[in-house]
């Protein structure tokens, strides 16, 4: 790996919190006029601009250019040296570039579902081989992977520049209760005194194993506050709903299970890229942005079960610099009958005593209504799922397909 000599231990990432939100009103009308063309943006580019102006992508202030993205792929560093392991673009079809005659140097208006959002000055607009950047990121190229075809969903040109956010989200309910900028996080942390933060990243609802793992690592990491950091965004058929994740998570607080002077549930707007140990990477340096000094991973982190190797990312930062966040590395949590109750896969011997929680057999329990035992689920996130599920989820906690085509939005933007 080429890395120049920077300080990738400083926090946030490559040491100044970024902030690209124009709060001046008269100023963001007048960027907006000085625009040449209006772009319709969509979803995963709508997320990403949220995720670069307010700092969780601390040091990017703006979509990369071709250097950027080859340095990534190629060395998983930024072309400062500062360490980053996926590209953050923004794609346009060949044929919208024609039609709206953007040019380098052109300041364009990008809009969401039609309203002013954001300014983008282009520096670059380029083409980059999606299969080349596949094999750097996957190391493979099955077209059956999500990841794979998300990347090869991507259009063939990209924009790139700085960015500033003009017209900021509105979060809908449940989203609004859980949405924590970099800077607010920080200040929460300061006011609690929490100097050492453990992030929990996760996109399920958490079953009993999923809660010891957290627990267990607190003591590990010696940590004041543990932070649960639910990843919100794009969803696959079978996923668990993002509020029935965000709310089963508070219930664990709202029940006791965790004291809410330790524990704070946040969402992260993130379109997953399955990616194993270099999505692993990214995930530590946005939860360092965030003010964490340490980050749990456990069993096929960021990946499809079955396609890499289960602990992946427990191996992702042995070759990397200290990036200022520390790997909290857990393997099984799970219920023995002859040990009694939750233990680990290191301390347990009765093979053939154990049950496995996984997420699928919990996933199953819950679309069918029945109470799991309280082993596998407490019963009272048994109990908000159902509740989520019938609010928010067309009575199912999981991903539909009417999920997908009706699902309320995760923010919306007020008229410009």
């Amino acid at each position: 790996m080429n890395m120049q000599h920077v300080d990738n231990a400083l926090s946030p990432h490559g040491g100044t919190l970024v902030d690209r939100c124009v709060a001046d009103k008269e100023k963001a009308v007048q960027m907006v006029d000085d625009c040449a063309a209006v772009l319709r943006i969509r979803g995963t580019c709508a997320r990403n601009l949220i995720n670069i102006a307010y700092g969780f992508y601390s040091p990017l202030e703006g979509f990369m250019n071709r250097k950027e993205v080859e340095s990534v792929c190629n060395n998983m560093t930024l072309s400062s040296g500062h360490l980053w392991s996926l590209p953050i673009v923004c794609d346009i079809t060949p044929e919208t570039e024609k039609q709206l005659g953007i040019k380098e140097g052109d300041y364009v208006l990008m809009e969401y579902h039609n309203i002013p959002f954001a300014v983008l000055q282009v520096d670059e607009i380029f083409s980059f081989d999606k299969d080349a950047m596949i094999r750097s990121i996957y190391g493979m190229n099955n077209v059956d992977h999500p990841g794979v075809k998300a990347v090869h969903a991507l259009s063939d040109r990209f924009l790139s520049g700085p960015v500033w956010l003009i017209n900021p989200p509105v979060f809908h309910d449940p989203y609004d209760q859980f949405f924590f900028t970099p800077k607010t996080l920080r200040e929460k942390f300061r006011r609690r005194h929490w100097n050492r933060v453990l992030a929990f990243h996760t996109t399920s609802v958490p079953h009993l194993g999923h809660e010891w793992l957290m627990k267990a690592s607190w003591f590990l990491h010696q940590a004041k506050g543990m932070l649960v950091s639910c990843a919100v965004g794009e969803k696959r058929l079978g996923d668990c709903i993002d509020e029935c994740v965000l709310l089963c998570h508070k219930e664990l607080v709202n029940a006791g299970y965790f004291r809410d002077n330790t524990h704070v549930v946040s969402m992260m707007l993130w379109d997953r890229w399955y990616a194993g140990p270099r999505e692993a990477v990214m995930h530590a340096i946005m939860r360092k942005n965030l003010g964490c000094t340490g980050h749990v991973f456990g069993k096929n982190h960021a990946q499809p079960e079955g396609t890499a190797d289960s602990w992946a990312a427990h191996y992702a930062f042995r070759d990397l610099p200290d990036l200022g966040i520390s790997s909290v590395l857990s393997k099984e949590w799970f219920y023995c009958e002859q040990c009694g109750g939750m233990t680990y896969s290191d301390f347990c011997g009765h093979n053939n005593r154990t049950q496995k929680i996984e997420s699928q057999s919990v996933c199953s329990l819950l679309s069918t209504g029945v109470r799991p035992p309280m082993h596998l689920l407490r019963s009272e996130v048994f109990d908000t799922t159902i509740g989520a599920a019938d609010k928010y989820g067309f009575g199912d906690g999981y991903v539909t397909q009417e999920y997908l085509v009706k699902r309320n939005p995760i923010f919306t933007l007020n008229k410009f």
